[in-house]
């Protein structure tokens, strides 16, 4: 895997993924920002927001659940001082689907937690990082 990252201007910067697709990531304005974009340790909030969704979404269509909707809402705290890694990392998952089994919902978010989510299983090296879930019907969303 490759990525590349350009500073643009100020605290802008462009970063590039091996698979061709761009995101343009800024610092705040008390450092030189525009806030052109996201801050690139939201960055990494996002990437693993995104692995465990897709981990999860996967499994239960595996598992043949008729899920029609998934959203992680994430939070982190990060230390006091620098280097001001993330601390505490929570991940909530709502899935949404008629006649979802909550113990197989359960199986997909704890399967992607301790097994397949290679970034959650990263930052629980170095964090304390919890998940759940609430399941909900598909015209609640």
């Amino acid at each position: 895997m490759k990525a590349r990252v350009k500073w643009v201007e100020a605290a802008t910067f462009i970063g590039e993924s091996g698979s061709g697709h761009a995101v343009v990531m800024d610092g705040p304005e008390e450092f030189g920002g525009r806030n052109l974009g996201v801050r690139p340790m939201e960055m990494l909030l996002l990437g693993m927001g995104g692995c465990t969704a897709f981990d999860v979404v996967h499994i239960l269509k595996k598992l043949r659940q008729p899920i029609q909707d998934c959203v992680v809402e994430l939070s982190a705290e990060r230390a006091e001082t620098e280097p001001k890694v993330f601390t505490k990392m929570h991940v909530h998952f709502i899935v949404y689907g008629d006649g979802l089994t909550e113990d197989k919902v359960a199986r997909a978010v704890n399967l992607s937690a301790e097994k397949y989510c290679s970034a959650s299983i990263m930052f629980s090296q170095v964090a304390e990082v919890t998940h759940d879930f609430e399941v909900r019907p598909t015209n609640a969303g």
